[in-house]
């Protein structure tokens, strides 16, 4: 099942499994998504990884680490979370509205584009 989680919930997504190994972001966007906007891995891993290039770059991922799925507003990353889960991922989210709210909700100083 594919979790949907507010950037402002995310540590605590991430808390509700602490046995399940490091947790992960993982930033789906472009990489000159990447230059205009990021965030600040704080108490988690940060890859990126653009969902084109998901496919071929599976192999990089532990399907039992819990990882949450960022893009810009929250679409493209949801279709990787559901490419996850497909593939066998056990703990998966969303971040539901993306980078955009992750600045609103989380930390302002991300620029939002």
């Amino acid at each position: 099942m594919i979790d949907h989680v507010r950037p402002a919930q995310l540590s605590d997504w991430f808390a509700a499994a602490p046995e399940a190994g490091r947790p992960l972001v993982l930033d789906v966007r472009e990489p000159w998504e990447l230059q205009t906007a990021s965030v600040a891995p704080e108490g988690f891993e940060l890859l990126s990884i653009p969902m084109g290039s998901l496919p071929d770059r599976l192999a990089e991922l532990d399907a039992a680490r819990p990882i949450a799925c960022l893009c810009h507003h929250g679409m493209r990353s949801l279709r990787v979370a559901g490419f996850l889960e497909h593939h066998g991922f056990e703990r998966v989210a969303n971040i539901s509205g993306g980078i955009d709210a992750w600045s609103q909700e989380r930390d302002p100083a991300v620029p939002r584009y």
